[in-house]
């Protein structure tokens, strides 16, 4: 199940007190865990049971669908197996041994989520792939040490929340929320090195792998830092299910959800309207009788989600699931191949093949439409429905040319996936001032390509994947409340590329809401005339 229906009281004090102890063990009241075997060679991975996961995932929309390790199809697999083929974007720890005691230490620590989640999202992105339920990623470009408290996990879930609200009155369909959350650290780098004023050092890799400062010291990864970025998802993952179950994201707090700073904005008085009416709605409800108390009136289903880079960990954190003997990758629901690590013969595509999750690919106008079809088979030679979601990044114009060919191409070998837009990695230039940033003109201009591409084609438009924060920041130019600039510098705090404040991100949820809406009526429509 989703956040909604897992507990956990992961503490970030007790777990990072010792980094190779735990200092009071997490209590895990629906799941236990069968006690690892220290005497078992690294390679032989524990299962985990999941007691109200006892049943596999059952999608009506799938085809061909089979039970068996989705790696079967493909070929041998073995957990260890990405060590044989070439790794890219990989970190080079200068300790060896330090690294190996982490990762030793990781396999021991208890999974961050849980197999029967990861099956529950897989089933609503199934529905996405039909054009039945609607995908809302976002979160961090990366996360960051510095800026962990529960005030920005907090106000980056109440964006999704409200954007959440927004996208689902309409399109008048479900909203699945997953979050670039709680394990989203490791970042591609373009460039293995960073040059300033003469001075050549390693580029910033993420917080897991090393710092940010410009300095010697700060960018020799390691190894340590993957225990507290662990500690930090846990500690994270841990507020996220408290509120979705406890009461703060009960649909009847609706109209208390807007931030401070963008209560009186145009956005704003846009979502308290919508507010309002949804309010209205819950009132006549109450007064029909109807009950309230429904757990998709109290709580919210919420995943999270990461790219998949430093598989090092991501190895540590893999469990098999002794309901289905499938191996998940247990450091998050959801993860996803980026555009740098996709090859075919890469050693993250012979990871991901073998783990259960629903995968991610992210591509770009470079995707070549037949490879996609083979990494498609590769990562789902069962063409299970929900099991593949394609993140698109491609700048608008490229977006018109380049998205139907990849579209056909799929739709030729009758492969189910879910389409989704990322309408930022496509759309980023450097300011005058030196700082990236990406235009909101931009990133709405691709949305809205996204959209027309699907119409043309006859294809459903699946998803957003947004980096976006709920924090007041200046990053992204333009929007209702312009950024300029000039502005940049007041309040650019990301620690890679810029995100979309809460007022962008509420503006662009309702502008894909009112393409949701145009596209549901225009169904309605063709099913009135028996078309």
């Amino acid at each position: 199940m989703a956040l909604s229906n897992a507990s956990s009281t992961l503490s970030s004090k007790s777990l990072y007190a010792n980094t190779h102890t735990l200092a009071s063990k997490p209590h895990q009241p629906n799941f236990s865990l069968h006690p690892a075997n220290t005497t078992k060679p690294r390679s032989l991975v524990q299962p985990i049971t999941a007691v109200h996961a006892a049943q596999p995932a059952k999608n009506s929309a799938a085809v061909k669908e089979s039970s068996s390790s989705p790696a079967k199809a493909s070929g041998k697999w073995a957990l260890e197996g990405w060590k044989t083929k070439k790794a890219l974007q990989l970190p080079e720890y200068p300790d060896k041994a330090q690294l190996e005691t982490v990762l030793k230490t990781l396999e021991d620590f208890p999974p961050l989520v849980f197999a029967g989640e990861a099956r529950s999202l897989e089933d609503r992105l199934a529905e996405a792939a039909m054009g039945n339920a609607f995908l809302l990623q976002g979160g961090d470009c990366a996360e960051s040490f510095k800026e962990f408290n529960a005030n920005n996990i907090r106000d980056t879930f109440r964006v999704l929340l409200q954007m959440g609200v927004v996208l689902m009155f309409g399109g008048q369909m479900p909203i699945i929320k997953v979050g670039r959350m709680a394990g989203q650290f490791a970042k591609p780098r373009s460039d293995p090195f960073e040059v300033k004023n003469g001075v050549k050092l390693p580029s910033y890799k993420g917080d897991n792998i090393n710092g940010d400062a410009f300095d010697e010291k700060s960018r020799v990864p390691d190894p340590e830092r993957l225990i507290r970025a662990y500690c930090q998802s846990a500690a994270t993952l841990n507020l996220l299910r408290s509120f979705a179950t406890g009461g703060y994201a009960a649909m009847q707090r609706v109209t208390q959800w807007n931030l401070d700073f963008a209560e009186h904005s145009e956005q704003g008085d846009r979502y308290q309207e919508l507010a309002h009416r949804v309010d209205e709605a819950l009132g006549f409800m109450a007064a029909a009788g109807l009950t309230l108390d429904h757990p998709a009136m109290t709580s919210t289903e919420f995943w999270t989600s990461h790219e998949c880079l430093l598989l090092p960990y991501e190895q540590a954190l893999t469990r098999r699931d002794s309901t289905s003997g499938q191996y998940y990758d247990c450091s998050a629901h959801m993860l996803w191949v980026g555009e740098r690590t996709r090859q075919l013969d890469g050693a993250h595509v012979e990871f991901l093949r073998g783990i259960a999750n629903p995968l991610g690919i992210k591509v770009s106008d470079k995707m070549d439409p037949n490879e996609l079809v083979k990494l498609v088979e590769i990562f789902n030679p069962h063409n299970k429905a929900g099991r593949i979601t394609i993140i698109c990044r491609m700048g608008a114009e490229n977006m018109r040319v380049k998205l139907p060919h990849l579209i056909r191409a799929v739709r030729r070998e009758g492969q189910i996936v879910t389409w989704v837009c990322d309408p930022m990695h496509g759309n980023t230039i450097k300011a005058p001032c030196g700082l990236k940033t990406r235009p909101f003109d931009a990133i709405l201009a691709e949305v809205r390509a996204f959209f027309d591409v699907h119409e043309q084609e006859g294809s459903h438009p699946g998803g957003i994947h947004l980096e976006m924060t709920g924090q007041n920041v200046t990053e992204c130019i333009g929007g209702s409340r312009t950024v300029t600039f000039d502005d940049l510098s007041s309040r650019y705090h990301t620690h890679c590329d810029p995100r979309l404040n809460a007022s962008q991100s509420l503006e662009l949820a309702f502008i894909i809401a009112e393409r949701l809406r145009k596209k549901r009526l225009g169904t309605q429509r063709l099913h009135s005339l028996g078309l």
